[in-house]
């Protein structure tokens, strides 16, 4: 017998929702896993690399603003982009003022455990070649700034120069996505390393690496 409405067998018919609901789960199963997909994407790209609160204290969890985007981030072999960023001691420090010097550019916050775990070698990193023309310059992305920066360094017994970035304007033109992050740039204003994490600055590596650096002209 035909259905005079759908022209069709009923057999047909049956058959042919059968195998419509069939093709609505398999769709239906498709985007879930597709959405799946998606938030493992998601997820594993807003994991933050230092410990603490991803809504205060990851970077990308602050408003970058659209001019962000019109930056092209620094690469080695490329001069570092100046700057000028206020220091612990109120002075206004570009980066330009140290061209002929090599400069250990570091970014950092203070809630960065990883960050405080090289810290102490970076300090006996600068006290061994600053005499050589060997600056450490390590810039700090706390909203709070020098409310928490400066008991900070005291309390490491820092004597390196600290600037505030609490708007993060310079660690969106270096392209910083984590902490610690740091430029290694020559005396020419050249970077010539791109160090993501931290690492044992004291060991016989790093410092090789940064005589090398320094006996360049």
């Amino acid at each position: 017998m035909w259905d005079r409405e759908t022209r069709c067998h009923p057999e047909h018919r049956e058959t042919s929702r059968f195998q419509h609901r069939k093709i609505l789960r398999v769709a239906q199963n498709d985007m879930r896993s597709v959405a799946s997909f998606v938030f493992l994407v998601l997820l594993t790209l807003t994991l933050p690399s230092c410990d603490g609160d991803p809504e205060s204290k990851a970077i990308g969890a602050r408003e970058t603003g659209s001019d962000a985007a019109l930056t092209e981030a620094p690469r080695v072999g490329h001069l570092a982009p100046d700057f000028i960023l206020q220091t612990l001691d109120g002075r206004d420090m570009h980066l330009s003022e140290y061209r002929g010097h090599v400069v250990f550019l570091n970014f950092w916050a203070t809630w960065c455990g990883p960050c405080k775990v090289e810290m102490p070698a970076m300090e006996k990193l600068y006290r061994e070649f600053r005499t050589k023309g060997f600056v450490v310059v390590a810039v700090s992305s706390d909203a709070e700034g020098p409310a928490v920066t400066r008991p900070y360094r005291d309390a490491l017994g820092l004597s390196f120069t600290i600037a505030d970035d609490s708007e993060m304007l310079v660690s969106r033109l270096y392209g910083v996505r984590s902490l610690p992050l740091t430029f290694l740039v020559n005396r020419e204003g050249v970077i010539t390393h791109q160090i993501f994490g931290a690492r044992d600055w004291g060991d016989s590596e790093a410092r090789s690496g940064i005589r090398q650096l320094l006996r360049s002209p």
